[in-house]
């Protein structure tokens, strides 16, 4: 039985505010930089290192093959030159307009094969794949794909937002004639997969059953979580990967490899209502017979791939793609399996292959006939493949990552394909992920097992190499030879030994910048001149797509809510607390006693506490309202939303527990 004793609402107004430690975006923003920083810090333009390395690329790669130029333009039925879409707080969600700048030629600052492939990611509109199917692409990173039923739609992978969902399924009723949304299939568990599936459908619409959605199994599971217990970081570490930071232009963002970049809108999902969790598994919908494989651990945690008859045309999601995608994402998530990535192609192939005349995917264009659609799948299906045999093989060889990631190369079988290339993952960073995914981050020698952290190691190796002056100097040396990773990385050491050192700063980020200039990677090179511009200019706010959305976080489990507040403990000062709060959820019937001990916070469903501290008694709903900033105690209570019983300090005490991660924290700098 819960306490009966209640504590009158006046005495927990000192309680107010007290559970705002869960917004984790109200941080203030950063200071501005001086003004004589900003005047001494400038855009450089390409070295001549540079413009050699980049020629190079031109007589290395087969840049008379622009057959990929006529696959991305095949089909197109309509779309606006001038692709504006607006986002529902007034703002802008999607602006293709600021990339005209991409054409013709490669300039001196950008990779050649990099500008390739934002050229064609700059062809953007409704498409016909096939009678049946349509894409619109280039109206967010994924795709947003249509395959027509005997009544209506069946959409799949809605974008990542609300506003651009909402305009490509306008785009596709204006053009084609309009037609009920009969169903909704993720792919997979990414955001840009699911995240604008409300400008689509309705939650009405799909708790009537009028509109299915169809999902992996673990789907749920990994699309709230993989955003949430480690948000903040991959948020902060996302608008470097993503050019979040950049403008867009030949010395800024150009692309991405996998698209141009994030729509910035509103994020939402409604739960799937059915499952896939079998390889195969036939389903019809709204006529349409769907034979779908389920396919994780490879780039997605859940992730399915399907097969549709009528049209002999296997949709792979996002296993096969015009990159080379990633093992490990700059991001920060966890690390994929290469084996598994292969094997899921390869089973592909078998199960379809005999019939398969057409490959459309969750990203860039499709690829049409059987010989074309089976040689594209089996040379991705071989590039993961190969990557992780021989990273293997190194690594049974002795090498260390680094030494395997200065190694391995791919055969020219492989690398002179355009949908093999370093667009968005890397040959280098994705044999470094294997090498994680089966040995750690540990390499074997003990050097590295316990370093120095990197202040302090810093402050040494710039007293060992002769101080700052000497180190800058040997620096702009190194920097007019094009040794442009040495620079970065012997700068990074003054850096963050003497972080207001502006000379040093500007030095690295010279470096990097040029380093930005040559990548082929599109993240890459978002890392990179991110990293310079914040030398330059100390850490940038920026507007951020908000992935733990209310829909969000309403789809997490309790437990789950409660794992986030655990990894916000404040382990040391909570070791020193013990407290017992109790919290009836009343729309659920949960019942979840937290208790604190050792600096950990338990969270256990069921039996109640015998002698809580504190005990609640309010819907999930407000519960979130009240962690997350939206609702307040006062208000609560007046509406009569909350019942509270014990000692009401306590709350206080279990409030300050909590850390609140600041959404903008330094990276380039300590």
């Amino acid at each position: 039985m819960l306490p009966e004793k209640r504590i009158p609402r006046r005495a927990l107004v000192i309680c107010a505010g007290m559970f705002l430690w869960l917004a984790c975006d109200a941080a203030p923003p950063p200071s501005a930089p001086s003004s004589e920083a900003a005047l001494n810090s400038e855009a450089k333009p390409a070295s001549e290192w540079t413009r050699s390395k980049n020629a190079a690329v031109l007589e290395a790669l087969p840049f008379s093959d622009e057959s990929d130029f006529e696959r991305a333009a095949r089909g197109f039925i309509a779309g606006p030159d001038n692709l504006v879409i607006a986002s529902e707080d007034g703002g802008v969600a999607w602006d293709m307009t600021v990339y005209d700048f991409i054409d013709g030629q490669a300039p001196d600052t950008v990779n050649p094969s990099l500008w390739r492939q934002a050229r064609l990611n700059n062809i953007h509109g409704l498409f016909e794949v096939v009678d049946g199917i349509y894409q619109v692409r280039g109206y967010d990173l994924s795709n947003i794909s249509f395959i027509r039923g005997e009544t209506g739609w069946i959409v799949v992978d809605p974008l990542i937002t609300v506003e651009v969902a909402r305009a490509a399924l306008e785009l596709v009723n204006d053009e084609l004639g309009a037609r009920p949304v009969v169903a909704v299939i993720y792919t997979h568990s990414h955001a840009d997969h699911f995240g604008g599936v409300r400008g689509v459908t309705t939650p009405e619409d799909v708790a009537s059953g009028r509109v299915r959605i169809l999902a992996p199994e673990g789907f749920s599971h990994h699309a709230v979580s993989e955003n949430v217990l480690a948000g903040n970081v991959m948020t902060r570490r996302a608008a470097y990967m993503f050019g979040g930071l950049l403008e867009a232009g030949p010395q800024g963002r150009v692309d991405t490899g996998l698209g141009k970049t994030t729509s910035d809108g509103r994020v939402s999902l409604i739960p799937p209502t059915d499952i896939i969790g079998e390889t195969p598994t036939t389903i019809v919908i709204d006529g349409v017979e769907m034979i779908f494989m389920y396919t994780p651990n490879a780039e997605a945690p859940a992730e399915m791939m399907f097969y549709l008859p009528q049209w002999k045309a296997f949709c792979p999601a996002e296993e096969a793609n015009a990159v080379f995608h990633n093992l490990y994402t700059l991001r920060g998530a966890q690390v994929r399996s290469g084996k598994d990535w292969a094997a899921w192609l390869e089973q592909a192939m078998t199960l379809f292959g005999d019939e398969m005349e057409l490959v459309f995917g969750s990203h860039h264009w499709p690829r049409w006939g059987r010989e074309e659609a089976l040689e594209y799948l089996s040379s991705q299906r071989d590039l993961y493949a190969f990557v992780h045999d021989q990273t293997l093989r190194l690594a049974n060889s002795g090498l260390t990552p680094h030494e395997i990631a200065e190694t391995l190369r791919l055969p020219a079988s492989l690398s002179q394909k355009w949908y093999n290339r370093d667009y968005y993952g890397t040959v280098r960073h994705n044999a470094q992920a294997t090498y994680q995914y089966y040995l750690g981050w540990f390499d074997g020698n003990p050097a590295n097992l316990s370093p120095l952290p990197p202040v302090q190691s810093a402050a040494r190796y710039v007293s060992w190499m002769g101080g700052a002056d000497a180190m800058i100097q040997k620096g702009r040396t190194a920097l007019a030879e094009g040794d442009y990773r040495w620079v970065a990385e012997a700068m990074n050491h003054l850096v963050f030994a003497e972080p207001e050192n502006e000379q040093a700063r500007w030095l690295q980020a010279d470096a990097l910048e040029q380093l930005g200039y040559q990548a082929e990677s599109g993240p890459w090179r978002n890392f990179y001149l991110s990293a310079a511009r914040e030398l330059r200019e100390g850490v940038l706010s920026t507007g951020r797509v908000n992935t733990a959305s209310p829909d969000v976080v309403a789809g997490m489990t309790s437990a789950m809510v409660f794992d986030f507040m655990a990894v916000r403990i404040k382990g040391i000062e909570a070791a020193e607390t013990d407290l017992a709060i109790q919290i009836l959820f009343t729309d659920r019937d949960e019942l979840w006693v937290l208790d604190v001990e050792n600096g950990v916070l338990h969270a256990r469903e069921g039996d109640p506490h015998p002698d809580p501290n504190i005990t609640l008694e309010m819907t999930r709903p407000d519960f979130l309202a009240l962690i997350s900033g939206q609702a307040g105690l006062p208000g609560l209570l007046a509406g009569g939303r909350m019942d509270i019983s014990g000692n009401p300090l306590a709350l206080g005490s279990f409030a300050g527990l909590f850390d609140r991660f600041e959404p903008d924290f330094e990276i380039v700098r300590p």
